[in-house]
């Protein structure tokens, strides 16, 4: 690392950006690329091999005195400041091991000489001088081990980098008897095995040019450009005919392949695409798109045995069947199979995953009916994930896990081996969804407003070409048809309904799948919003679609309407759950159900854990409107002007007139936004346990509902051990609450006075006598002074929350014991405002 290993500082220009990198898409692949090198090392000690990490520009300063020159960083400098926090973590975590000499050789690269350096200035070889500066010096300069959580910058990314490099290199190394060969193997990788170019400008050349030119101007190459290089290279090298393989045998300089596809938040060309999924497929790895070329290169020089020339040639093989499949996909009016079907439906929601997967598949020799049968499966397990809206940012690991383990498993085994891998994922970033999960979940949802149009045109498509596999009818073409509501959007002028509360509840089915189909041209605007017998009449002009003729007959002369929506509704459920079914007795267990966003729990997650209540008032951020309150629900939608919305953006959206962020908008009565109080519930887990705490309070709930209105207004159950009821003060208030012995109902003192919290405790206490009598030893006093706070409880022994035989038992006891507790608390209350 010749750039690091002279006396110098490299300044990172007050104008440069902050440092920005982070683990997914930076540190973490940086450090698998050095982790794959240090291991060809190990593997073969005479090996040669290095990491090429691309191109940095430095420009030397003007007039620079002294022994130690000075340089600015013109590009590149996310790369150096990275690759100092990388060696620094790694000089202190081999220091901190008893490796003295190979720390001090990393250090002679982070740190320069005390010699070259004037009294009191900074050793680093890098100099932050913009608000990265604190920072980096803080952690740079800290004396291992290092408590990385003390640091006084811990939440900056320059500490969180050096941090997670010290934890992946220590839990690298081990502590085994190999520790010395690792630590010294990681140290020559580190110094000698890493290659940048370095462009080294003088102080009077235009850096702002090169800079313009390296970062803006011009097509950069992509993956395919790169590989190409280096395959000619290769071939060159091995005395191949390169002008033929060229014409022959390298197919990715044509409009199909250079033609640019979207990969999450990189469009890259379908070319650069194909070598990943092929990388994939091949090695069983996760491989990001940006990493592409470097993985390509280190598996052809030190993994491949295979000649460039026969290399290639199998790329090109598998490269044209790939090509097929997308243009039987692109053709709307052919019958597809199995294979080519699944590469449409991935090409209607931009989601490639499984592509490796039909690779793989495909270069193992198997029968049809085998391939068939692994790609059902896996279609099935990313599309319930999709029905269920849930992230997709961890199935790749998956799908490469499936090729690195059942490579070698028999063809007449793999589909059940894998089918049983996707039945074991339990957690939430990856289970395969089971039906009831689905069901519940599609039931209420407003799938036109929820799924992008291409994804929700493909599941009524696949609904229909159930319906035709019945009566053996060809599949419905794929010409975009429209998606029709059969109850229109604008419904109020020939469907009206008498109340506000019909309304809402026809607002709230507009958007159910039940009342979605597919036409085979659009219908004008007059007759899509007439009333039911005009509707009904133009929907048989559609019936060669299946799913019109079959409504059509089932609701015969009977008007559409929100149960006939709710009828329909369960039928094209079930009718997804057929045609992507789950193995028999698969329920989908989670064992780790963190919320199923990305971003975080939706509405209805946050009410139904009970940290978001049922009638919170929502008011708007401050602003040039008016400031309704938008009250939330027990389905986790938003009450605004009379009018029903499903999302906060919505809600936010209908006030502002113009495209809103609703979770940042809408504030709680705390002052709180709301997306604050989304990132503090995103880590809830609900265990199993806390689901029975769930349950047993909504039983609960609900029997007070009929027993006790008065106690509470409540209905969302907590997923905790307590619950609480109103006592009529704001700092006093009643509890019920499973303990580790058993059962508490209680009054607690809980106000932010401690002081006042111990005089109303002492208040109750002296007029305590009736309690005493009522309820004798299992009443208790209970001053909690750390907590500054009070109790007075009756507590009973024995009842658990997951014993089912004593369930019911239980909450009659709370119920039977805060009606005697309650009268007397609130006697006492009024004897001392009296």
């Amino acid at each position: 690392m010749q750039i690091f290993s002279l006396p110098q500082q490299l300044e990172v220009p007050l104008f440069q950006r902050p440092y920005v990198w982070d683990e997914g898409d930076q540190w973490e692949p940086l450090w698998e690329d050095i982790r794959r090198l240090t291991e060809m090392r190990l593997a073969s000690p005479g090996t040669l091999a290095t990491h090429f990490l691309g191109a940095v520009v430095v420009q030397a300063h003007e007039g620079a005195i002294g022994t130690l020159s000075k340089s600015n960083i013109i590009d590149g400098q996310q790369r150096l400041t990275t690759l100092q926090l990388l060696m620094d973590a790694a000089g202190a975590v081999l220091e901190s091991a008893g490796f003295d000499g190979l720390a001090g050789q990393l250090e002679s690269l982070t740190h320069n000489q005390a010699n070259f350096v004037a009294s009191q200035s900074s050793r680093l070889k890098i100099r932050h001088t913009n608000r990265d500066q604190a920072a980096f010096d803080e952690v740079m300069g800290a004396d291992p081990p290092i408590d990385h959580g003390s640091l006084r910058h811990s939440g900056s990314r320059i500490v969180r980098a050096h941090g997670y490099f010290t934890a992946v290199v220590s839990a690298w190394l081990g502590d085994g008897e190999e520790q010395a060969t690792r630590a010294q193997a990681l140290v020559g990788s580190l110094t000698s095995g890493l290659q940048l170019v370095a462009i080294n400008l003088t102080a009077a050349e235009n850096s702002q040019e090169i800079f313009e030119t390296l970062n803006a101007r011009g097509t950069p190459l992509t993956a395919a450009d790169l590989i190409k290089n280096f395959v000619f290279q290769r071939l060159t090298a091995e005395g191949a005919d390169t002008k033929t393989a060229y014409a022959e045998q390298w197919p990715f300089d044509t409009k199909f392949w250079e033609s640019s596809v979207s990969v999450g938040r990189y469009n890259i060309s379908r070319g650069s695409l194909f070598l990943n999924q092929w990388l994939v497929s091949q090695l069983g790895e996760e491989i990001g798109p940006q990493q592409t070329f470097s993985r390509f290169k280190a598996y052809v020089t030190h993994e491949s045995a295979v000649p460039m020339h026969d290399l290639l040639l199998l790329i090109k093989d598998q490269a044209d069947r790939y090509q097929a499949w997308s243009h039987a996909a692109d053709d709307p009016d052919r019958q597809l199979s199995t294979v080519e079907m699944a590469m449409y439906r991935m090409n209607a929601n931009d989601v490639h995953l499984l592509k490796p997967i039909l690779i793989w598949l495909h270069s193992r020799g198997l029968s049809k009916s085998e391939i068939d049968a692994v790609v059902m499966s896996c279609e099935s397990w990313i599309t319930r994930r999709m029905l269920l809206r849930l992230t997709s940012s961890d199935l790749g690991r998956v799908v490469a896990d499936i090729i690195a383990l059942h490579r070698d498993a028999p063809a007449d085994e793999l589909a059940d081996r894998v089918t049983n891998h996707l039945s074991r994922l339990n957690v939430v970033s990856t289970y395969w969804p089971g039906d009831a999960e689905i069901r519940e979940a599609l039931r209420g949802e407003l799938a036109y407003r929820r799924f992008k149009r291409g994804r929700l045109r493909m599941f009524l498509e696949a609904i229909e070409n159930d319906f035709r596999r019945g009566s053996n009818q060809p599949q419905v073409p794929r010409r975009g048809y429209p998606i029709e509501h059969v109850m229109p959007q604008k419904w109020s002028s020939h469907w009206p309904v008498e109340s506000n509360e019909a309304e809402l509840t026809r607002a709230d089915h507009i958007h159910r799948l039940g009342n979605l189909t597919l036409l085979t041209t659009s219908l004008n605007s007059t007759v899509s919003n007439s009333g039911w017998p005009t509707k009904r009449n133009a929907l048989r002009n559609h019936d060669t679609l299946l799913l019109n003729s079959r409504m059509l007959a089932e609701v015969g002369n009977d008007e559409w309407s929100e149960e006939a929506i709710d009828r329909r509704t369960e039928q094209l459920i079930d009718e997804l759950l057929k045609i992507w079914p789950v193995p028999a007795g698969h329920s989908g267990t989670v064992v780790d159900p963190h919320q199923r966003s990305s971003s975080g729990p939706e509405m209805r997650e946050l009410v139904t854990a009970g940290v978001l209540p049922e009638g919170t008032e929502l008011t708007p951020r401050p602003g040039n409107w008016e400031s309704p309150r938008a009250v939330v629900r027990a389905d986790g939608k938003l009450l605004l002007d009379g009018k029903v919305f499903d999302s906060p953006s919505g809600a936010g959206k209908h006030l502002r007139g113009g495209a809103t962020n609703g979770w940042h908008f809408w504030r709680l009565p705390d002052g709180r936004k709301l997306v604050e109080l989304r990132a503090a519930t995103s880590a809830v887990v609900l265990t199993p346990r806390m689901r029975a705490y769930q349950d047993f309070w909504g039983d609960l709930l609900a029997t007070l509902t009929e027993r006790h209105p008065g106690w509470t207004q409540a209905t969302t159950p907590p997923a905790q051990s307590w619950i609480t009821l109103p006592f009529g003060s704001s700092t006093i208030w009643y509890g019920m609450a499973f303990t580790s012995k058993g059962a508490r109902v209680e009054l607690f003192f809980g106000g932010p006075d401690a002081d006042a919290n111990t005089l109303a405790f002492e208040q109750f206490v002296a007029k305590g006598g009736p309690l005493v009598a009522e309820f004798g030893d299992s009443l208790h006093f209970d001053p909690l002074p750390e907590n500054k706070s009070s109790r007075i409880s009756v507590d009973r022994l024995g009842p658990d929350v997951e014993d089912e035989a004593s369930r019911e038992d239980t909450l009659n006891w709370f119920i039977e014991t805060m009606a005697r507790f309650r009268p007397l608390t609130q006697h006492i209350r009024s004897e001392i405002q009296s």
